[in-house]
């Protein structure tokens, strides 16, 4: 898939609009359209990955600086005290409908175990 057919290499690229809430090295972090919390929030590399399992060792300091931004994402949503999750989903069965990998930050509300 080319950067202009993929959704979130556009609004990488600031071709496609939403409203960004942070930027981070070759991070972007954005609110979903349709959250599925009172706070939820996508966090995409700038690079196109299409999914977790194309993760390289190359990536890892990606995946580190990822979780540092989600952390402070959700210390500035204030999400710390109640709680919160962040989630990779792989792959259709697994719910991933954007071929770019990302991380869903969601809180404000309590979870359900086993989710899904």
């Amino acid at each position: 898939m080319s950067r202009a057919n993929c959704l979130f290499c556009r609004i990488a690229d600031r071709t496609q609009s939403a409203d960004i809430v942070a930027e981070a090295d070759r991070l972007i972090a954005f609110k979903d359209i349709r959250p599925q919390a009172p706070t939820h929030l996508l966090i995409v590399p700038t690079e196109h990955i299409p999914s977790i399992a194309d993760v390289t060792d190359t990536h890892t300091v990606l995946l580190g600086q990822a979780i540092h931004l989600a952390n402070r994402l959700a210390r500035q949503y204030q999400l710390v005290p109640g709680g919160y999750r962040v989630v990779v989903n792989c792959g259709a069965g697994a719910g991933q409908t954007i071929w770019h990998l990302h991380w869903h930050l969601l809180g404000g509300r309590t979870m359900a175990w086993p989710p899904g």
